[in-house]
């Protein structure tokens, strides 16, 4: 380093030292940017004096600094030490005035500063653009202040700091009474940077209360001018976490539809291509359940900080950065600027008491600098003079933080009492954000006397949550209203700790009329229609909260359907996961309180089961329905409507365990009941004979689910409306019949019309679109249109797997067909990846014996086959056809294709004799159940015709090749590229398709 001074001395190259506090790093970092950019050398050093030496001296050395040394006059500059006004203005005088060219400053605030600052000189850079900043800026250093040309193309350097990111949003209010964390936010901004474009991600972690919200968005202030993006999301609930980084999508520019699944679709591919903005900051606070989100966070070139009080997030890619409680002199240091009043050995001792824990020294010194109580006097209290029988709340939290709370909540009574009412309601909606709003969108006559006062008073309510605010207990959430008394009554935010002690002392009283209030206030903001997608986010918004306000012992109908309706809504928007815990919940808690026979239990078991059934759990949902058959048959008859629907659920999960002919059964005479009670043309009785129909298609009899779907289409165009759920789903059955029955042009017509409308009407990211789409990528391959089929493959197993997860049966539906696809063209590593991965899921879901499980692996088997692991393969399949032809039965489609595939790895490992008895007979079969020139009976006379010539028996394979050419030329057309590949002597083989249940 002295080397390097004396070349810069040497050459003539102005020097200037900025000297800063940490808190105005970005000014720094602007500034040395502006001065660089003439030639100017820079140096930047961070003030941070240390209390016990002499402000003169800390001066003094300041002068050694290279060149001249420019101070970014703050009052944080001033407040570090911290310092009282009369010690700066002494030493300003003794030092800085002895030597004034040493010196030059520019001042960044408007608040007061110590008078001696005048020797400084100060530019004032406040309120003012970037341009007259940087000329005043280049003035007091006397360098020349002639404007140089911005380099062309995307932004150079810093950002200007008094111009915001071209996009910010949620990003609380800077705390000005932060403190220290000077090396944890270095370490933060270091990780980050060093990253790269691959994982810069960055978890905050410790127990509650140590500041981890705080110091994130200290760091988004701090380093806030480097990013054009900055995005603040609220991630302890993945409902919401999904809607809030939604949002980002608008802010973006992006062009989406108004279903929010679609925005965090775009916004994820977005940040991930780094476009428009390749600067971007994501910050995800209380991400405390990494398994619940980690799918939903995007990678690429920008960064991701998070704060969690969970270590797990570094097995998801994530550098974690351990945030202690404060340093002893980061204690004294804050509490001397919350509380002036006390010297700094009371704050040592203070400090010591509260076991250095920032929240808590927050709300203690808070109102301690406004009591006449002395230091001493409330360590008493903390040591047992109010409370004998001081508890740990918590495993996370201090022993000292129930005594405190204490002593803050007598203190609010005595000031403001509303505002332990107000700080009691929160209680009973969940910790965080709190849509406060809601108690007062309320209508007056629901609400009880003694909290109506509060709700109805603008005045009484802003002082009540300005006093919280005072000794933060909570904070405000709204970020761009400009005057807080507007934007009190829309959310605030309570941290967990305070949440989970609030309500410990609460008379029982109290509690009932505080819930009771909460309850209202959710069932006011219920919709009412949680199949509108446009109505999610109020969803979104009340869903989490119905835990907190004990909604599950409520007696009231109106609490109920609350209830029902948000189940509805986790499961119509894919939040399966959440609901299946409330659901479960919900089940115990409603058969307790309202007894078995209760009808809001039917309701209540009836969407429970959608919620298990939709993730695969088959097994679960069969023991539910199968007891609610039982009992709906027993107490009310084989004709009552709850007994049907019971039973309709209960074919559904026999479907998806494989019990095909049990489903066929029961959707059978399920069917014909409703057709006795309700005629033929009532909306149940169409659901009925729809099911029936894909319990026929699941057992092979494919001419018979087409007729079904076919009327069943056409009765619900008529009775419905074209662009209605239903009629859609049963454009996607009726379809899929049509495909699977080889008329593949009039497939393709249908479900091409069908997927436009779904995209239009469901949006392109629920399930039924996703079906449809999966569906309509199978049409183009069996058409022989490869390039549209791989597009439309990639496109619905990416939206699958980000909307729904890699374990979802959906997912694994459309995983399992791209594999094959990439199987046959080209990518044998990711056919192989997806395949393994696939197979290994649904053993894991449906079991060993599964007819999926016996597919999966029969199409495992032909990927072996096209690596050269010929044994393996042929042992594979042979193990695949028996288990398929256990499952289903010898005749079956899917058996009969397992065959076809089998017999060409028979004559790979040699064994030709075999391989022309299996296609022999597979022929026979599917001629039998398909019919003649069904496409799987012409694959298995073109199959049998290459064995047979592989026996040379040539006369015999001639005449069966070309009667199956004839065929084929006469189903699917000469050019079709079955036909052309049959006609070049390729092999047919067959993929399953793992259909809807």
């Amino acid at each position: 380093m002295p080397g390097t001074r004396k070349a810069v001395e040497a050459s003539g190259t102005p020097t200037v030292t900025i000297s800063f506090a940490g808190f105005n790093r970005a000014w720094a970092a602007w500034i040395a940017d502006r001065l660089e950019r003439r030639g100017t050398a820079v140096v930047r050093q961070r003030w941070d004096p240390r209390a016990e030496e002499p402000l003169e001296e800390l001066l003094r050395d300041l002068a050694l600094s290279r060149g001249r040394v420019l101070i970014v006059l703050s009052d944080w500059y001033f407040q570090l030490g911290p310092r009282s006004h009369e010690e700066w203005n002494r030493a300003l005088r003794e030092v800085v005035a002895a030597d004034p060219d040493r010196f030059a400053a520019v001042c960044v605030t408007t608040a007061t500063l110590p008078g001696a600052t005048a020797v400084l000189g100060a530019a004032d850079l406040t309120n003012v653009g970037a341009e007259e900043a940087e000329r005043r800026l280049l003035t007091r250093l006397g360098l020349p202040a002639d404007p140089l040309p911005e380099p062309a193309g995307t932004r150079q350097g810093p950002r200007y700091p008094a111009d915001p990111s071209e996009v910010w949003g949620g990003v609380p209010r800077r705390n000005v009474r932060f403190t220290g964390r000077e090396e944890l936010l270095s370490s933060v901004y270091r990780t980050l940077q060093d990253a790269g474009s691959g994982a810069g991600v960055v978890t905050l972690h410790g127990m509650p209360g140590v500041g981890k919200t705080q110091l994130a968005a200290e760091y988004v202030y701090r380093f806030g001018s480097e990013y054009d993006v900055v995005w603040w999301v609220p991630a302890d609930r993945r409902a919401l976490y999904r809607q809030k980084l939604a949002e980002l999508a608008p802010e973006l520019g992006l062009s989406t539809g108004a279903e929010y699944g679609e925005r965090l679709r775009a916004v994820r591919d977005a940040l991930r291509r780094g476009e428009p903005h390749s600067h971007w900051l994501l910050v995800l606070d209380g991400a405390d359940e990494p398994g619940n989100i980690s799918d939903l966070v995007p990678i690429g070139p920008g960064h991701v900080l998070i704060t969690s009080r969970n270590r797990k997030w570094s097995e998801y890619n994530s550098h974690l950065v351990g945030v202690p409680v404060y340093s002893r002199d980061e204690s004294v240091a804050f509490i001397r600027r919350r509380a002036p009043r006390l010297s700094r050995p009371e704050a040592g001792r203070l400090a010591e008491a509260l076991e250095d824990l920032p929240l808590l020294l927050d709300q203690t010194a808070g109102w301690l600098n406004d009591s006449d109580m002395s230091v001493e006097e409330y360590i008493q209290l903390l040591e047992g003079g109010i409370d004998q029988d001081v508890v740990k709340v918590s495993a996370d939290f201090p022993l000292a933080f129930q005594t405190a709370w204490s002593i803050l909540l007598n203190k609010l009574k005595e000031t403001v009492p509303e505002s332990v009412d107000l700080l009691r309601l929160c209680s009973f909606f969940a910790p965080g954000s709190i849509p406060v709003r809601l108690l007062r969108e309320m209508p007056p006559g629901e609400l009880p006397e003694q909290i109506s006062g509060l709700m109805n008073d603008p005045l009484l309510w802003n002082k009540a949550i300005a006093q919280l605010r005072q000794y933060s207990v909570v904070r405000l959430e709204s970020h761009e209203t400009a005057g807080e008394e507007a934007s009190s009554g829309e959310s605030l935010y309570m941290h967990r700790m305070v949440h989970q002690i609030v309500g410990k002392d609460m008379a029982e009283r109290d509690r009932r009329e505080f819930v009771d209030v909460v309850r209202r206030a959710l069932v006011h903001a219920d919709p009412g229609r949680p199949i509108d997608t446009r109505l999610w986010p109020a969803y979104a918004e009340i869903t989490p909260h119905l835990k907190w306000a004990d909604v599950l012992t409520s007696t009231d109908p109106a609490v109920h359907g609350l209830v029902l309706n948000c189940l509805r809504y986790l499961y119509l928007s894919g939040e399966y996961r959440a609901g299946i815990k409330l659901g479960g919940r919900a089940v115990r808690a409603w058969r307790e309180l309202l007894g078995e026979n209760h009808p809001r239990l039917w309701d209540l078991t009836y969407n429970y089961a959608n919620l298990l059934r939709a993730v695969g759990d088959y097994a679960g949902t069969e023991a539910i329905e199968r007891a609610a058959v039982d009992r709906l048959r027993a107490e009310r008859g084989a004709h009552d409507l709850e007994h049907l629907r019971a039973a309709g659920g209960l074919a559904a999960d026999l479907r998806g365990l494989g019990r095909y002919d049990e489903a066929l059964e029961i959707s059978g005479w399920i069917l014909a009941a409703y057709r006795e009670l309700l005629g033929d043309q009532d909306s149940r009785t169409l659901n009925a004979q729809n099911n029936l129909a894909i319990s026929l298609r699941l057992l092979g009899r494919y001419e018979e689910s087409l007729d079904l779907n076919r009327r069943t289409l056409d009765s619900r165009r008529r009775l419905l409306r074209l662009r209605h759920t239903w009629t859609l789903f049963s454009e996607i059955n009726y379809a899929t019949d049509l495909r699977l029955l080889g008329r593949y042009a009039d497939a393709l017509s249908l479900q091409n019309q069908s997927v436009r409308v779904h995209r239009m009407v469901l949006g392109p990211d629920n399930p039924q679109t996703l079906r449809a789409e999966h569906n309509l990528a199978l049409c183009h391959y069996r058409s022989g249109d490869r390039e549209r089929a791989s597009a439309l493959f990639t496109r619905a197993l990416e939206r699958c797997e980000r909307v729904l997860g890699e374990d979802d049966p959906l997912t694994m539906m459309v995983a399992a067909t791209q594999s094959c696809f990439a199987r046959e063209h080209g990518d044998i590593d990711r056919a192989r990846d997806i395949s393994e991965r696939v197979t290994e899921a649904y053993v894991a879901m449906l079991g060993e014996d599964h007819p999926f499980v016996a597919g999966t692996r029969a199409n495992h088997a032909l990927i072996l086959r096209n690596v050269g692991e010929r044994d393996q393969a042929h042992d594979l399949l042979e193990q695949a056809l028996a288990a398929m032809t256990r499952a289903v039965g010898e005749n079956h489609p899917w058996s009969l294709g397992c065959a076809i595939n089998a017999s060409a790895l028979r004559n790979l490992v040699g064994d030709p004799e075999s391989a022309a008895a299996l296609t022999g007979v597979v022929v026979g079969r599917a001629t039998e159940a398909l019919g003649r020139t069904h496409p799987l009976t012409l694959s298995a006379r073109i199959a049998h015709a290459a064995d047979l010539r592989g026996l040379r028996e040539r006369q015999r394979a001639e005449k069966i090749e070309g009667e199956a050419l004839g065929d084929l030329s006469a189903t699917l057309g000469a050019q079709h590229v079955h036909t052309v590949s049959a006609r070049s002597r390729n092999r047919p083989y067959w993929d399953f398709e793992p259909p809807i249940v």
